[in-house]
């Protein structure tokens, strides 16, 4: 029985160690990677990642918002089913809007490190 408790003690410690060491190497490597410089090439295709994203989620909300809006039609409510359309096509220009202004902004940085570079 002390054998027991005596190895699920160490178990424990060492667990415990092996957490708190990890913790303390992860914040030394978020300080590292705030001041990396990214290249032109990384900044446009993040730009137009972020641009995909935000077709992907505007699509997904309008999806949403015309889903809950037909079952609200088919339920006879169709002052919510007008709510639930509108919504969604909020959201869609929202999430579109934002994609794309946050994904040309990295573009225009991208292209600047470009010109920069070559001149």
């Amino acid at each position: 029985m002390n054998i027991r408790l005596l190895s699920a003690a160490i178990c424990l410690t060492g667990i415990a160690v092996a957490q708190t060491s990890a913790s303390l190497q992860t914040s030394g490597n978020e300080r590292e990677d705030a001041n990396v410089h990214t290249s032109a090439k990384h900044d446009v295709g993040s730009g137009a990642g972020d641009i995909g994203k935000g077709a992907a989620k505007g699509a997904g909300s309008a999806a949403k918002g015309a889903g809950k809006g037909a079952v609200d039609l088919a339920t006879l409510h169709p002052i919510n089913a007008a709510t639930d359309l509108g919504v969604g096509a909020a959201k869609t220009g929202k999430n579109v809007g934002v994609g794309t202004v946050k994904g040309t902004g990295k573009i225009l940085k991208g292209a600047g490190k470009a010109i920069k570079h070559v001149l």
